[in-house]
């Protein structure tokens, strides 16, 4: 089954349950979807790939605005935001700790032979296609400076 449908069933059974805050982050879940099924350019399909950087996107949204809040005192609102948040993190793949994603950096910089920061463009080719859903992005760029440069 892939994220579509599982998004799916999981609206059927929210709704079911009268989880209201749930329902909704599931809803908007399923718009994203359907925009990127339907999108100029697109076959009509949704892939599994697309639909994880479809949810990442969305987590880091929620998350900015969450900061956004919090900065100027909205409690409320912010807490709304980080729940969300959460709710679409379980359609993410299990994030790398720390000490898994520097591993995991330097197998693929020993792969393409980089031995400094001129060669980060290299790495992070790689890394981004790899690690795709399993990290952020600024965490990768961050890790791949600190290997490179030391």
């Amino acid at each position: 089954m892939d994220l579509f449908e599982t998004v799916n069933g999981d609206i059927k059974k929210a709704m079911l349950a009268r989880d209201h805050a749930r329902l909704e982050t599931l809803r908007g879940i399923k718009k994203e979807f359907l925009e990127a099924k339907t999108a100029k350019g697109s076959d009509g399909t949704l892939s599994d790939d697309t639909a994880l950087k479809i949810l990442a996107k969305m987590v880091k949204q929620r998350k900015e605005t969450a900061e956004i809040y919090l900065s100027q005192s909205r409690q409320d609102l912010a807490d709304t935001e980080l729940n969300e948040a959460a709710i679409i993190e379980e359609y993410l793949p299990k994030q790398l700790s720390e000490e898994e994603l520097t591993a995991a950096l330097k197998e693929i910089i020993a792969q393409t032979g980089a031995t400094s920061a001129k060669d980060m463009g290299k790495v992070m080719g790689v890394a981004s296609k790899q690690l795709s859903g399993k990290a952020e992005g600024r965490a990768i760029s961050a890790k791949v400076k600190e290997l490179l440069n030391n």
